[in-house]
């Protein structure tokens, strides 16, 4: 009699690789609706995964697809994680156009006082 197949709870399984820092997070991307095992769209975090399924996620702003290697019994290091899966995630050009943030955030203490002086000088 063959030995029975292992199974892991999928929000367990993408804790474990470190995709999210914690279980709950990764149950609620799955309860969403934002994962898929084989090609199948789930939306329970109860469902079991095993070796070899393929799963393609959302993790931020990236769409992640990997092959399942191992279930691991831990969340332990990353070196750890990395040996439970196979990332097979296309690669993301990064437009270099796009726009960014420019950095003006608090003004600085220099600015504070030029804005101060203003200030004074408007009520004389």
């Amino acid at each position: 009699m063959p030995p029975p197949e292992q199974k892991l709870r999928i929000d367990k399984w993408l804790w474990h690789a470190r995709f999210f820092k914690t279980r709950s997070l990764a149950s609620k991307i799955v309860s969403a609706g934002h994962a898929r095992v084989n090609g199948k769209k789930i939306s329970k975090s109860a469902t079991a995964v095993c070796i070899g399924d393929r799963l393609r996620f959302a993790q931020g702003r990236i769409e992640r697809e990997v092959e399942v290697l191992g279930l691991g019994e831990r969340r332990g290091p990353a070196a750890e994680a990395q040996t439970l899966y196979q990332d097979h995630t296309p690669v993301q050009k990064i437009d270099p156009q796009a726009p960014r943030f420019e950095g003006k955030g608090r003004p600085t203490k220099q600015n504070r006082r030029r804005t101060g002086l203003m200030r004074d000088q408007m009520l004389e």
